[in-house]
């Protein structure tokens, strides 16, 4: 596998790993703001240079390069396989009639013979995450299925994913890797506090909230938050809560909005009746660690003299929680990848993983997730 990573920041090219020139890629991986999708230029660029290479573009709400986090560009990574392929699906929300159908049709797409990895970007607003997730787990058994939800900064208005010339609202992609030589790692960890009793979802609707331990949600909600309820609803961001289903599988939900004429609030992945939850906190030397644990899980150890690719997908909120710490996190795990190994990805609405490779991939808020990448 060779790589290189060219990035368009404020109009002018720069490439950040390995060489472009002479190279055909297989596909060209895009991360970048929403007014970059908008403009078209760089893909138009990208499409001029690369003419039979497959594309897909994700909106963000921060791209990841290297060692930074980046903000207003677009992050371009070329994969060129040696032994293996990448064959890539799309499918549009409006083509079906829930985020479950979707999920299951994109992934029946795909000849599951050596198929060693889906990477799937969708939409982050009007796709239902867990359900999208649902649908390709039970398409697709026993394949790691990894990506994220496409952001739009902190505005939560629309957002874009593409696959060549198909940029618009609402698209699904899903990237099948195939090959015996192929070498996966994942990895997804959160690192946030626990604190408050644990309670019990007593009323919910997919994935709007009413009722905690019979009580209003919201108003449990404000009264734990304290000063930091006047900030609502961006204050959410910074106190997300832990939701664990029958089997103990513990996962982070992040709150859109809330509706306080109808005591409501709405989250970024359904949250079933009968689940209990807790509230969380950040802790920033948790975090970072946390995005260290993940990198750990996924990195792999394979004979290569090739390149080695490491996505990372973190969520909006830890970026905002971090502030200008924020490459803290990509920081600490490149310390686990290594200096060698070509590091792209983005800050999104949600993140899809397996808790590790061979577990059955969830929907998280507020984590860090990294897919290693290379072929021995």
């Amino acid at each position: 596998m060779k790589l290189f990573q060219v990035i368009n920041q404020n109009g002018n090219w720069e490439t950040t790993y390995g060489n472009p020139e002479n190279s055909n890629p297989d596909i060209i991986m895009c991360f970048a703001s929403k007014s970059q999708i908008v403009e078209s230029h760089s893909y138009k660029h990208l499409r001029t240079l690369f003419p039979h290479s497959t594309i897909v573009i994700t909106s963000t709400s921060g791209e990841i390069s290297n060692n930074n986090v980046l903000d207003g560009t677009f992050v371009a990574t070329g994969i060129t396989l040696s032994k293996s392929t990448i064959i890539a699906h799309k499918i549009n929300i409006s083509e079906t009639d829930n985020s479950y159908n979707a999920g299951k049709l994109l992934a029946q797409k795909f000849d599951t013979n050596n198929l060693r990895l889906l990477f799937v970007l969708s939409d982050g607003q009007l796709v239902n995450g867990s359900d999208l997730v649902q649908g390709l787990n039970d398409a697709v058994e026993s394949i790691p299925i990894v990506g994220g939800l496409a952001g739009d900064g902190a505005d939560f208005q629309n957002t874009f994913v593409g696959l060549n010339d198909d940029i618009q609202h609402g698209n699904i992609i899903a990237l099948g890797f195939y090959g015996d030589s192929l070498r996966i790692g994942v990895g997804s960890k959160g690192g946030w506090d626990k604190f408050g009793p644990m309670r019990t979802i007593t009323k919910s609707d997919k994935n709007v909230l009413y009722e905690i331990d019979g009580e209003s949600a919201l108003d449990l909600y404000v009264k734990y938050l304290g000063d930091y309820a006047k900030q609502l609803p961006g204050s959410a961001l910074l106190f997300p809560i832990a939701i664990q289903d029958d089997n103990n599988t513990e996962v982070v939900r992040t709150i859109l909005s809330i509706d306080t004429e109808h005591k409501t609030m709405t989250f970024a992945g359904n949250m079933p009746e009968g689940s209990n939850v807790r509230l969380m906190k950040a802790n920033l030397d948790n975090l970072a660690a946390a995005a260290a644990d993940a990198a750990d899980l996924s990195n792999i150890s394979a004979t290569t003299s090739e390149d080695k690719l490491a996505i990372l997908i973190s969520c909006v909120g830890r970026k905002l929680i971090f502030g200008n710490r924020i490459d803290e996190e990509i920081e600490t795990a490149r310390e686990i990848v290594g200096n060698e190994t070509a590091i792209t990805g983005f800050y999104s609405y949600g993140e899809i993983a397996p808790f590790s490779t061979f577990m059955k991939c969830e929907l998280h808020n507020q984590t860090m997730t990294i897919t290693t990448i290379c072929e021995e």
